[in-house]
């Protein structure tokens, strides 16, 4: 029966992301959706078992089941995501990501993407208006937007991330779907600095949301 419901948990646990790259493990949020995974699946089992053997056992141990499978499942996923994102960061970078815009709020990514080591690994930096910066957070400021093919080439990016320089905006989208690179867009472009944005779903269409900030009862279903 454990066979059985195996992989339908994984498919529970999948839906929630918690496999994304991105993700940092070692959040409450990500907590509670590896609990709820767990909950889900010994529910399953339980379903299952007794529908099977037409008989129930010890409640104590589906509880201790639960605990078990939600503690081990997490502690694993913040210790291989500490190893994941090791290999994914040695050169050359598995995910090498161009930063375009130098702004407060992309010098402040910047620096949480090192101390994080984010699978995303930036590589290189340019600037519209051009910045005094040789370097920012030991990432090679490289010039101005002229350099953006020459630079798409030299380091094989597979990620852009804009952070200013809104006007541009189409030909960096034109530029990475005509390269399969993978487009990324700060908030602050648009004017939102305050980071209590999310991107949800409206009937099935991608949408930014910015919440009142007592809006606490939509956190887990967000």
């Amino acid at each position: 029966m454990t066979l059985i419901i195996a992989p339908v948990w994984l498919v529970v646990l999948g839906t929630t992301r918690t496999f994304a790259l991105t993700r940092n493990q070692a959040t409450v949020r990500n907590a509670a959706y590896i609990a709820y995974s767990c909950l889900v699946g010994i529910a399953l089992f339980t379903i299952g078992y007794y529908f099977t053997y037409k008989e129930f056992f010890s409640r104590m141990l589906l509880v201790y089941a639960f605990t078990l499978s939600t503690v081990t499942t997490l502690a694993w996923h913040i210790i291989w995501e500490q190893i994941q994102r090791s290999l994914l960061r040695r050169d050359p970078p598995a995910f090498p990501t161009l930063l375009v815009g130098v702004t407060r709020e992309s010098r402040a990514l910047l620096k949480t993407m090192k101390i994080r080591k984010s699978a995303l690994k930036p590589v290189a930096v340019l600037d519209g208006r051009g910045v005094k910066d040789t370097a920012i957070e030991g990432v090679p400021v490289l010039g101005k937007l002229n350099k953006l093919e020459e630079t798409l080439e030299r380091f094989k990016i597979t990620h852009l991330i804009q952070g200013s320089d809104l006007e541009q905006s189409l030909n960096l989208l034109s530029a990475c779907r005509n390269r399969g690179i993978t487009y990324i867009v700060l908030p602050s472009v648009f004017g939102i600095v305050e980071r209590d944005e999310s991107v949800e779903s409206l009937e099935g269409v991608p949408v930014t949301v910015v919440r009142p900030k007592n809006d606490w009862w939509n956190w887990f279903l967000r």
